[in-house]
């Protein structure tokens, strides 16, 4: 099998590229990414590509499998740069697929795609796929979905996957996430088990996570099993207010949720945060997922639970630990952390070194 991978170098593409490479069904790997590692990597062909400007029909020829990963989170402060880097992206993808001939599609979508829940009850796969039109993320995740049902319907040759994974976690990330959601002037310290004796909590918060190796074996299975459609993807247990508090080692403090967001959006508007308010009121919204037809037909089970991941993801950023691509670098932001204040925090992606345009 030979498989492309868009979007290599992140979180959960650079898991699917360690199952990848252990599966011996899969004999040629080409990971694309817009910045690539340094060090080559044995049994990978990386690919410096940008999939909002670059001819991606070349990269897909003769490939048995694409699975894209791709996706920009920043520039926040910039929605339409985020809309060209994850809708236009993804619609250039589909082309590439579609001149290519690949005969399956994997692609990694998210929670954030749901329509906001109505209870905690468990939803399954059937549940509306609108996001939250507030926020940029789960706008935009939803949008790509119209554009799978229509790609779906105009190339029923071509097996599509929709992977929709909860929170996704790993400590090869830590870094990573911490420039994404937290900003330059969040102290690793505070996450020391126990250094901050009370955590306050929205009150709506719940939230379920799986470990990116996980993922990654879901996204292994689905490329060897004859399976289609959408796959929901969450470990156990759900984190609620309790779980969480107890991580951290700490008594939980309920906070009124216009006060959560008040205080999101008083650092957001001061660039002293990089993630919008409006993703975090999405986040306090996110269904439950019901992961059972995942189990059923991908035999997915996962080897991490809820805790372990999240707890592996806080030791990691406890650690200032990060992973082996510059996506993933614990230098990314810059000698105490300049490029990341550079970027007017949220303005653009500091990995990539130039801010965007408005």
């Amino acid at each position: 099998m030979r498989t492309v991978v868009f979007g290599a170098s992140g979180n959960v593409g650079t898991a699917v590229l360690a199952a990848l490479l252990a599966d011996p069904a899969v004999d040629k790997i080409r990971a694309v990414a817009r910045r690539i590692p340094a060090e080559p990597t044995p049994g990978v062909e990386w690919v410096r590509a940008d999939i909002r400007t670059d001819d991606l029909a070349p990269i897909c020829a003769g490939a048995d499998a694409v699975v894209h990963l791709a996706w920009m989170m920043q520039p926040m402060h910039a929605p339409l740069d985020t809309w060209r880097g994850n809708v236009t992206g993804t619609e250039r993808v589909l082309r590439a697929v579609a001149a290519a001939a690949v005969p399956t599609l994997i692609y990694t979508s998210s929670v954030g795609a749901y329509s906001p829940r109505a209870d905690l009850r468990p939803v399954a796969e059937s549940w509306p796929t609108d996001g939250r039109p507030t926020a940029a993320y789960t706008r935009e995740k939803a949008y790509v979905e119209r554009l799978l049902d229509t790609f779906e319907w105009e190339h029923p040759g071509c097996r599509i996957v929709r992977l929709r994974p909860a929170f996704v976690f790993q400590r090869a990330a830590a870094a990573e996430q911490r420039r994404l959601f937290l900003g330059p002037f969040f102290p690793n310290r505070l996450l020391r088990t126990g250094a901050v004796p009370l955590l306050p909590l929205p009150a709506g918060l719940t939230m379920q996570a799986v470990h990116a190796t996980d993922v990654a074996a879901a996204a292994r299975a689905a490329l060897t099993r004859e399976v289609g459609g959408p796959f929901n993807l969450a470990a156990e247990p759900v984190l609620d207010r309790a779980r969480l508090a107890r991580v951290f080692g700490a008594r939980p403090i309920t906070v009124p949720d216009r006060v959560f967001h008040g205080a999101v959006a008083a650092a957001w508007g001061l660039r002293l945060a990089p993630a919008a308010p409006e993703l975090f009121a999405a986040f306090l919204r996110l269904p439950v997922l019901d992961s059972g037809r995942a189990a059923a037909e991908l035999r997915w089970r996962p080897r991490y639970t809820a805790v372990e991941a999240l707890r592996e993801l806080l030791d990691g950023l406890r650690d200032g630990a990060g992973g082996p691509t510059p996506a993933l670098a614990t230098d990314a932001g810059g000698r105490f952390r300049w490029r990341e204040l550079r970027s007017g925090i949220g303005g653009y992606d500091p990995v990539d070194r130039e801010p965007v345009a408005g």
